[in-house]
């Protein structure tokens, strides 16, 4: 089992930045591939960055270049650094964790994220 929970949501204007945090606990940190997903109401659940325990990454579209995924497996913690926010950006961000070598993951409780002026 792993015990995910977010933090560094928030009210931000736009052009602003917020870096998110998803702490975990429970389980051998590095064989978790991490990702950030978000939900804005009425919307479907979306794919927002990813980062294998080899710390390869990759990025939806709509966030390339002003979003970064990092980890610390040291800290047992991912990060989710969010730059230029936009209109379009405000949701609940949902931290997962997906096990490298079975079919398992698990999800946190979210945080909000709010951009507004």
């Amino acid at each position: 089992q792993v015990q995910l929970v977010e933090s560094g949501g928030g009210l931000v204007q736009p052009g602003g930045s917020l870096n998110l945090s998803c702490a975990a606990s429970g389980s051998r940190f590095d064989f978790y591939t991490m990702a950030w997903y978000r939900q804005a109401p009425g919307n479907q659940r979306e794919f927002v960055a990813r980062i294998t325990n080899r710390w390869t990454t990759n990025y939806a579209e709509s966030v390339k270049g002003r979003f970064t995924i990092s980890r610390d497996d040291a800290k047992n913690t991912a990060y989710l650094q969010m730059n230029s926010l936009k209109s379009e950006d405000p949701a609940v961000y949902y931290c997962n964790a997906a096990h490298t070598f079975i079919s398992k993951d698990y999800w946190g409780r979210g945080t909000q994220v709010i951009v507004s002026s």
